[in-house]
């Protein structure tokens, strides 16, 4: 099958996503067919103490999208849009608050599924991606980054679920100074609760390679409640776990 031969409505695999959690799947979508995951409503905040106070930022963003279409068995395009960010920083010491909006970054992804995409108790693939700086106002990259992700899922004993991630992204280094290598790693586990709800819980951790960046931690929760083969909700919060971490 492939984008012009559909696999056909019987044969289709059951749809998973990417999403609420932030280890990405090993999973593609079937050849000729599209799927699409949204972020309805998405914020975030943190506070830290500086100088003049505590300072807080709080990051607000809607409608964010990853298109998907399987080209083929076992590979499909991904195109993300973040279509509206905004983003205030509160500083007592730098003045009124920093306000900026506009649109985000743009990510192009190619998904590669090496096995289990077809059942089996575990599934691994490749997912190279590049990001394209077209977010305005500092509110993304400003150059072109790129990287690749290695996601893998493992079916335990008593319905319980367990995936885990790297991803390695590369960028340039502040001011255009070298170059600034990103390593996450990432581990979630998951099980159905009643009927169609089910939970997550995830360790996401983050270390750059730039002079003085500090190590980024989160533990993230949530909930998926499927509506249909076709409709999936979800609903999550990630708690940071390091002082460089959201909170």
């Amino acid at each position: 099958y492939s984008l012009f031969h559909p696999v056909p409505r019987n044969l289709m695999r059951p749809m998973i996503l990417d999403r609420p959690d932030k280890t990405e799947s090993p999973y593609t979508v079937d050849a000729g067919h599209f799927q699409m995951e949204m972020d309805l409503i998405n914020y975030g905040w943190d506070r830290e103490n500086g100088e003049g106070g505590d300072v807080t930022t709080a990051g607000f963003s809607a409608g964010a999208m990853n298109w998907k279409v399987g080209l083929v068995n076992h590979v499909d395009l991904q195109v993300i849009v973040q279509s509206f960010n905004r983003l205030r920083v509160d500083d007592p010491s730098a003045g009124p608050p920093v306000i900026r909006s506009g649109f985000g970054e743009v990510l192009n992804r190619l998904k590669i599924n090496l096995w289990g995409d077809d059942g089996g108790p575990t599934a691994l693939a490749v997912m190279p991606f590049v990001t394209w700086p077209t977010a305005g106002n500092d509110l993304g990259a400003t150059d072109v980054e790129g990287g690749i992700v290695i996601p893998f899922a493992v079916e335990l004993p008593a319905g319980w679920g367990l995936g885990m991630m790297t991803q390695v992204e590369v960028r340039p280094g502040a001011e255009g100074d070298g170059i600034d290598n990103s390593f996450i790693n990432t581990v979630t586990v998951g099980h159905d609760l009643i009927g169609p709800l089910a939970a997550y819980a995830e360790f996401f951790s983050e270390v750059r390679t730039e002079s003085g960046s500090p190590w980024v931690g989160t533990v993230d929760l949530g909930l998926t409640w499927t509506l249909s083969e076709d409709w999936i909700l979800d609903a999550g919060i990630n708690i940071g776990v390091t002082r460089s971490a959201p909170d």
